[in-house]
């Protein structure tokens, strides 16, 4: 029996250009934010790595939070779509305040101003308006192909934002002035842009009437739920646990590959060449996420293909460490293509696997938790992702690394070489070895054989 269609296809493109404001936040912060800092604002990357660890305190408890404020509210608008309009504003100004950190301060005052106006952009506005956001896979259709085509739509935006942003971000600060003024006029810019395609994507879709679903009587009970049985009901779902874990490895392997901008620098002699490097990711990307619902359409799942996709995308990252030892940066760019279309998949059809695990939920226990389940989404882009930088930066900073030097030490070319090289291949391998487990497609489907039996 075919599935009822609820989108049409304006509904799929307005709410994939969502993703274009969330990166307008996310790929100016993970490929620029610890760059600018150290190289340009001359902080030490020791300390700004553990301010950025520490703030993920608040970020593991606000993920959460707001999960279960989406869960409870109930307004004309729905439960997400306020929750993703409103705290733009706040990602807006915060996002404008990281890059313009006052030059003439001293230094303990410089790491308060940051600490602070990152940690509000990320454990408060960001995480608000990212969990309702990918809330809105569950909430405006219940067709499982559907969900999978507004996953590749969004992160076709996703991508494509990268690819500007990554591309011309360097250029356009240099011709803005340079130094703290180009810094601050590019967050500007991508502020303002970032605010209209949010308000356009939220003004697009309409969330489902609640009394569509059939959950009523469920519904009632699920209101009397506090925060902690909600929490324990999640932490029951194994799959949750598993999508959890993977989206935050993959958040991971976004940071070390942020690297980039130092490994084109100090390694590659040329910092210009992080644009020819994200441009193989962010191209392909794009070319593989609009093929990708054909494909999981013809496979008749996304399990199998998720897998194979890793494998791909570690041997595609072997290939750009063996290219890169060798000097050849035309082969490296070949084999980062190649990982990119084995990582494809798993980007595309991530926010659908989410809904199939909120699905669990709900078949398993009979009560929806949409918000909460998608805590995940923005638990892992924000603790993988600034977990990831601060990782990093702590071990450039016991390496030695000294900013905008002309020769950097061995130790730190061999750390630029360990997180860029080989720690892609590592993460690669730690994410396909999760995703055999979760077979969450099948789980729903015995639950619903055993709910008609």
């Amino acid at each position: 029996m075919q599935e009822k269609k609820y989108l049409k296809w304006y509904h799929k493109i307005g709410y994939g250009s969502g993703d274009i404001a969330g990166n307008c936040v996310y790929a100016l912060l993970t490929a620029f934010m610890m760059i600018y800092l150290t190289d340009t604002i001359g902080l030490s990357m020791g300390i700004v790595s553990t301010l950025i660890a520490l703030s993920k305190v608040f970020d593991g408890i606000s993920d959460f939070f707001f999960g279960r404020m989406i869960d409870k509210t109930k307004t004309k608008m729905g439960k997400a779509r306020p929750w993703m309009l409103w705290p733009y504003i706040g990602c807006a100004i915060t996002l404008v305040a990281c890059f313009s950190i006052p030059a003439s301060w001293g230094r303990s005052a410089q790491y308060i101003f940051f600490f602070l106006s990152y940690t509000l952009l990320n454990a408060v506005f960001f995480t608000a308006n990212n969990i309702a956001y990918a809330s809105l896979t569950a909430l405006i259709t219940k067709n499982t192909s559907e969900r999978v085509q507004i996953g590749s739509f969004r992160f076709i935006f996703a991508f494509a934002t990268k690819i500007v942003i990554e591309a011309v971000t360097i250029f356009a600060v240099g011709w803005l002035g340079g130094g703290v003024i180009g810094w601050r006029l590019i967050a500007i810019i991508y502020a303002i842009v970032g605010l209209i395609t949010n308000t356009l994507s939220v003004l697009s879709v309409k969330e489902l009437p609640e009394e569509d679903d059939g959950m009523e009587e469920e519904r009632s009970e699920e209101n009397k739920l506090t925060f902690l049985k909600s929490f324990k009901i999640l932490l029951k779902n194994k799959y949750y646990v598993i999508i959890c874990c993977s989206y935050i490895l993959t958040q991971l392997y976004a940071s070390v590959i942020g690297m980039g901008t130092y490994y084109a620098k100090y390694i590659l002699g040329n910092e210009k060449l992080f644009s020819d490097l994200s441009l193989a990711i962010n191209v392909t990307m794009v070319l593989a996420l609009t093929v990708l619902p054909l494909v999981i359409k013809k496979l008749g799942g996304m399990y199998k293909l998720n897998i194979w996709g890793y494998v791909l995308a570690a041997i595609g990252r072997v290939g750009v460490m063996v290219a890169a030892f060798n000097g050849s940066l035309p082969l490296m760019i070949a084999f980062t293509a190649v990982s990119t279309i084995g990582i494809a998949p798993l980007q595309g059809d991530l926010n659908a696997l989410i809904a199939s695990c909120s699905e669990y939920t709900t078949l398993s226990t009979g009560h929806r938790l949409e918000g909460m389940m998608y805590s995940c989404s923005s638990l892992g882009i924000k603790i993988g992702g600034a977990l990831g930088t601060a990782i990093c930066g702590w071990l450039l900073d016991a390496a030695g690394y000294v900013e905008n030097a002309a020769k950097q030490t061995t130790s730190t070319v061999n750390m630029l070489n360990f997180l860029y090289l080989w720690m892609p291949v590592i993460l690669c391998i730690a994410v396909g070895s999760l995703l055999v487990f979760l077979r969450v497609e099948k789980a729903n489907k015995d639950l619903l054989d055993q709910k008609k039996a």
